[in-house]
């Protein structure tokens, strides 16, 4: 889920008001005018007393977003990585089940994890648990007894999918006794769920 700030853009030569949402690829406005920017399109973000200015590939436009535009611009410039959305640090003991991703390992690898593969290991601090087909799910209520109790389980599924669809994995992870607290943009194609072990039973 992005960001979102009521405000004015200036947009060549003239202002209109709106909402400015700041999304995983793209900055939105929605008002009199409504824009789409591609973020890989900006080629530059900077904020200074409040405002942001943006240059793409179509040209520029300033958004009055206040004391968030500062932090709008990091996010434009260094957007996180998937590591950082999943809460991947250094050290963390990481298990992919069902994921068969190379390069997504090595990313972790190379950020300093300990990533194991198809076998779930005592004190597990992060689970991604690939989802294909409905059964699949069945596997989370296997999945607590290895966890590190502060730990997390990120549950990958295709999106636009109804074989699961996202309640079907909401559910099978509230039945194997997990609260889900956040969802991600795992890839074009992917959404991962994120599930943890409620506070009572850490």
């Amino acid at each position: 889920m992005g960001q979102e700030v009521q405000c004015s853009a200036h947009v060549d030569g003239h202002t209109v008001v709106g909402k400015a949402m700041l999304e995983t690829d793209e900055l939105l406005f929605r008002g009199a005018e409504r824009m789409r920017i591609p973020l890989g399109d900006i080629t530059k973000a900077t904020a200074a007393d409040g405002r942001l200015v943006v240059r793409h590939k179509s040209g520029t436009a300033t958004f009055e977003l206040g004391p968030v535009a500062a932090r709008w611009a990091e996010r434009i410039t260094h957007p996180p990585t998937l590591a950082d959305k999943l809460g991947v640090k250094p050290g963390h003991r990481v298990t992919l089940l069902g994921l068969d991703d190379a390069r997504f390992a090595k990313t972790l690898e190379e950020r300093g994890a300990d990533v194991g593969r198809g076998r779930l290991r005592k004190g597990t601090d992060v689970v991604l648990l690939g989802v294909h087909r409905p059964r699949d799910l069945d596997r989370l209520a296997r999945l607590e007894t290895s966890m590190a109790r502060d730990g997390a389980i990120w549950v990958v599924y295709p999106k636009g999918r109804k074989d699961p669809s996202e309640g079907d994995v909401i559910e099978a992870g509230k039945a194997a006794g997990f609260v889900d607290v956040k969802v991600a943009r795992f890839s074009d194609t992917h959404t991962a769920l994120k599930f943890v072990i409620p506070k009572a039973r850490r």
